[in-house]
């Protein structure tokens, strides 16, 4: 547990930062445009290194890479408490994903080169997720207690200072790093289960994403209707990294459910609580199946977070304009059409893995 600790506080840290900025958005920019450019950059920041972070990670080790990641998140909470000026703000959000980015990536490898890898990861994505809800709930609870708009930026900055010395502390032994495949044939595999993270993933954020506009619910509503579906997560990933279930079968049945999750989101919100929850299925079993592709775990993990980000990239994004040209309805049933399919698609990834 002692080498783990600073890994599972280092991604509850950089988890609650990243989402600590959005309930005080306003105050760090002024206009939709600009706010949601101050939100994306982010993103974009994760996006564009979590492969490189990978490459690296396999090629000088997880731990030095972790650290990095560490030490920038910390100086990126650190700019974005100091500027005032949106564009440096903006600049400094980028700088937060390519820490985030730098982390998640290496974590992920350092996880999936466990024997006890299943374990750890049903551990490790209940601390992202649950840094995600404290980061949100968190911050926007010290705005409104302590008139303060950068309390949150200000507590999960310090709170990010812990794992990030504590890691300093901690070596990458490299113990159970499985035989890598010299013939490639665990690539084919693996490409399919980065499109289901594609789509899995991202329909979570495209139902996220076209909610409030469907209810014009108030944003404490919304605030809790989403923290459930995250909560679920946290306990779903716990639950199925114990029970060692078969991958492919435990995807294809969660990824039919999960598009009846989405359509249920149209009649109540508790739906959101039932896509959390079958997402934790999901993301258990596509890093379980990803541990035993006999591939670089670097390399592998950074391809599939960029995959998770593209998808909540792209989904919320075709989601939205189709709500906005053909209604809701046929909006969130492509999102539930494309989540079915992936029960097909992840099939295709029997060739060549024993699932």
């Amino acid at each position: 547990m002692r080498e783990r600790l600073p890994i599972y506080l280092g991604i509850f840290g950089v988890m609650a930062l990243s989402n600590a900025i959005v309930p005080v958005l306003p105050s760090f920019a002024v206009g939709a445009a600009l706010q949601s450019s101050v939100y994306a950059a982010y993103f974009l920041g994760a996006f564009l290194t979590v492969i490189p972070a990978g490459l690296l990670s396999d090629r000088v080790g997880r731990i030095p890479v972790i650290r990095a990641g560490l030490v920038t998140t910390v100086a990126s909470g650190l700019m974005i408490l100091a500027l005032r000026d949106p564009l440096l703000v903006l600049a400094a959000r980028g700088v937060e994903g390519i820490g985030a980015g730098l982390f998640v990536a290496s974590a992920m490898s350092w996880m999936n080169t466990r024997p006890d890898h299943e374990h750890v990861s049903g551990d490790f994505m209940a601390s992202l997720n649950l840094g995600l809800v404290t980061g949100l709930l968190g911050a926007g609870w010290l705005a409104g207690s302590f008139a303060d708009e950068r309390g949150g930026i200000l507590a999960f900055t310090i709170l990010s200072v812990l794992p990030a010395a504590l890691v300093f502390f901690t070596r990458d032994t490299g113990s159970g790093i499985p035989v890598i495949r010299r013939d490639g044939s665990g690539v084919g595999p693996a490409i399919w289960m980065y499109l289901s993270a594609v789509v899995l993933v991202g329909a979570t954020g495209a139902v996220t994403a076209i909610y409030p506009a469907f209810t014009g619910a108030m944003p404490s509503f919304l605030g809790v209707s989403i923290a459930a579906m995250n909560l679920s997560t946290v306990i779903t990933v716990v639950v199925a990294s114990r029970l060692h279930l078969r991958p492919i079968p435990t995807i294809q049945a969660a990824a039919i459910l999960l598009a009846a999750a989405v359509l249920a989101i149209l009649y109540t919100p508790a739906g959101f609580a039932l896509v959390g929850a079958l997402l934790g299925f999901i993301m258990i079993a596509q890093l379980a199946f990803l541990a035993e592709s006999g591939l670089p775990q670097g390399v592998v993990m950074g391809s599939y977070n960029a995959a998770s980000y593209l998808g909540m990239t792209l989904l919320p994004f075709v989601s939205g304009v189709v709500a906005e040209r053909a209604g809701f309805l046929p909006s969130f049933a492509l999102v539930a059409c494309l989540a079915a399919s992936m029960a097909l698609v992840v099939g295709k990834s029997k060739a060549g893995h024993a699932s």
